[in-house]
């Protein structure tokens, strides 16, 4: 009597949190941010042409371009640390809120700085997109009405609300304009996403809930 060989069913691949693929998306574009800087610091910084150039139809490429693009290692990792710290926090949220906010950071900060920087000018650098995660983190728990969101947006502020106050005053060869609209960005990323739905609201006025 033939017997037929026995067969072990394969494993099923468990899911990958979704916290984990947003901190991994995080760490992803930052790695991106580094390539591009070190092939660019090779080929005479001939990549940053590709920034945000105000009212050109060509610069309109800088919208998606121009945050991973940078003008010196200096500029890349000044805004490397608050660009992981800001990113992981959001990405506890899991992947899909941190490429949401990201998209409505970038297209409203990039288009704001096409729209009013002055002409002639190129503007480069993950700091709008920076802003732009600041100011989410610190209008989300207005919107969402979740005391851990307060919280996190009250930290925010204490460690970096100086910096970032800073950073929207006009200076010269700063990029204010990306700033102001990154972190207008932010507001209405937190406005979007975050809104709580009246009904919910009138039940329950002050929560708590995940990241």
């Amino acid at each position: 009597m033939s017997t037929s060989p026995s067969r072990t069913a394969a494993p099923h691949a468990e899911p990958l949190d979704p916290r984990r693929q947003g901190v991994l998306l995080i760490v992803a574009m930052l790695v991106v941010m580094w390539v591009v800087e070190i092939v660019d610091s090779f080929d005479a910084a001939r990549l940053d042409r590709f920034g945000i150039q105000p009212r050109d139809v060509d610069g309109l490429t800088g919208i998606v371009a121009s945050p991973f693009l940078h003008a010196n290692f200096g500029h890349l990792i000044g805004n490397s640390v608050p660009f992981l710290f800001f990113g992981v926090t959001i990405a506890l949220s899991g992947a899909l809120r941190v490429m949401l906010v990201t998209g409505i950071v970038a297209l409203v900060g990039g288009l704001g700085t096409w729209l009013a920087a002055p002409g002639g000018t190129l503007h480069i650098g993950a700091s709008g997109i920076v802003f732009g995660f600041g100011a989410y983190l610190i209008a989300r728990g207005l919107f969402s009405r979740s005391w851990l969101h307060l919280g996190i947006g009250v930290v925010v502020g204490f460690v970096y609300g100086t910096t970032l106050a800073a950073g929207l005053i006009p200076q010269e060869g700063i990029s204010w304009q990306g700033h102001l609209f990154g972190a207008i960005g932010g507001i209405v990323a937190a406005r979007l996403l975050d809104r709580r739905a009246p009904a919910t609201a009138a039940r329950d006025p002050l929560r708590s809930n995940t990241l």
